[in-house]
């Protein structure tokens, strides 16, 4: 079996609706107006991570992890929001999509899709399954998931700040071709 290495974070990667770029330090203001809305992170386990302080730790974890996007509207560029590829495991072939928000004025139009699209299409040349990980309470990403065609295959546990917070995971297989 060959191992193929899996480029976490590629230049930029588009579609005719959003354009994904590697996040910086400087992206840092733009993406906190988004996330300052509570409302954003409502279903979301870490509920506070509209204040700043409780922001700061989740954009450097995505800057630092060299997997992390900006998702931009690609005709206007307007910040939409963030997501990222982690936990990348070549032996099982399979690769993370998540840590994805966007801004509540995006919710319901073509983003999320255009954007899980891009990065799916993407892992797919290198991997054979993609995983998601999503809270328990997340009702609208859990849905979001089911949509894209991934299948709850585990119910497991994150700590964060000594707490086990509960989480759903979700596998999207590469159909055979």
């Amino acid at each position: 079996m060959t191992i193929s290495n899996f480029n976490l974070q590629p230049e930029i990667l588009e579609n005719e609706t959003i354009k994904l770029i590697p996040l910086q330090e400087g992206h840092f203001e733009a993406l906190y107006e988004l996330a300052s809305d509570p409302l954003v992170w409502e279903q979301h386990p870490i509920k506070d991570r509209y204040k700043k302080e409780k922001f700061m730790p989740f954009f450097e974890a995505a800057v630092n992890s060299k997997g992390a996007f900006l998702i931009s509207d690609r005709k206007t560029n307007e910040v939409i929001g963030t997501t990222r590829f982690y936990d990348y495991n070549p032996e099982k072939s399979n690769v993370g999509i998540g840590y994805t928000f966007i801004g509540r004025k995006f919710w319901g139009g073509p983003y999320n899709a255009a954007t899980k699209k891009l990065l799916i299409d993407y892992a797919f040349e290198t991997v054979s399954s993609i995983l998601f990980h999503v809270g328990a309470e997340n009702i609208r990403s859990q849905k979001a998931v089911l949509k894209l065609g991934a299948v709850k295959i585990n119910e497991m546990f994150f700590p964060h700040n000594g707490i086990d917070l509960p989480h759903f995971e979700y596998e999207l297989r590469k159909e055979k071709s």
